[in-house]
């Protein structure tokens, strides 16, 4: 039986990292933000490599869940996919995300604003999916148990703990090849990886934690307040480890 864990992110989190420990897994199989292209091509946003990923990816989002939820190799125990919960458009229909394992992983929005607009020159809370991963909790929690919560910053401070208890939730044997990859990219990442998983290419395991200072003004720093009420919901339920 092949477990489908869906880890529901916000963008500039450690989320390609965690798909880096999983993929070293001999039994798992990873995909990066499939929902991504109908993305952009509904949305019409300017991403970096926006026209790469579209013609790379898949634009119905229809035809992509159907490969979430299809058939995987032989001998796969873990099916991980790598979601963005700002990709989850208002005409996705979403009764199929109860059939996933969910998991929602957060970080501080100052954080991840001023990672963000190193990268891109403009941000909107709904550019960060803080919004979107509270509505999805709350979904999820009416239609059954609510999802395990995990904030970027409590793993970081141990992500072994993390790791084993994710593995439990799932029915996996924790392995210490979840701790350390090799450097550099792979196959499995997205066309957007040039643009955005620089740190991760040079990465060989999860980045210790510490402690930021982060100073944003004007759009930022508005962006960052709006945003901070639905983190705050969502970081009082985090499971601890």
């Amino acid at each position: 039986m092949t477990v489908r864990l869906a880890v529901w992110s916000g963008p500039r989190n450690i989320s390609t990292a965690l798909m880096r420990a999983w993929e070293n897994r001999p039994d798992t199989i990873v995909v990066d933000e499939p929902l991504y292209a109908h993305y952009l091509h509904v949305t019409g946003l300017d991403h970096p490599g926006r026209e790469e990923v579209i013609a790379a990816g898949e634009t119905d989002w229809r035809v992509v869940v159907d490969r979430l939820l299809g058939p995987v190799p032989p001998g796969v125990a873990v099916f991980y996919q790598k979601h963005m919960t700002h990709h989850l458009l208002s005409g996705i229909d979403r009764d199929w995300i109860g059939k996933l394992t969910n998991v929602l992983l957060i970080r501080d929005p100052r954080e991840v604003v001023a990672s963000y607009v190193r990268s891109r020159a403009t941000v909107t809370p709904d550019d960060i999916g803080l919004p979107q991963q509270v509505r999805l909790y709350e979904e999820l929690a009416a239609s059954g148990e609510p999802p395990p919560v995990i904030d970027a910053g409590d793993f970081l401070r141990n992500p072994e703990g993390y790791l084993r208890a994710l593995c439990a939730m799932v029915g996996v044997e924790f392995t210490d090849r979840m701790l350390s990859w090799p450097p550099g990219p792979r196959d499995s990442d997205g066309v957007w990886a040039p643009y955005w998983y620089a740190a991760v290419w040079r990465s060989t395991g999860f980045e210790p934690y510490r402690e930021r200072t982060v100073t944003l003004a004007g759009a930022a720093a508005e962006v960052a307040e709006a945003c901070r009420p639905h983190y705050e919901r969502l970081h009082a339920v985090r499971l601890r480890v």
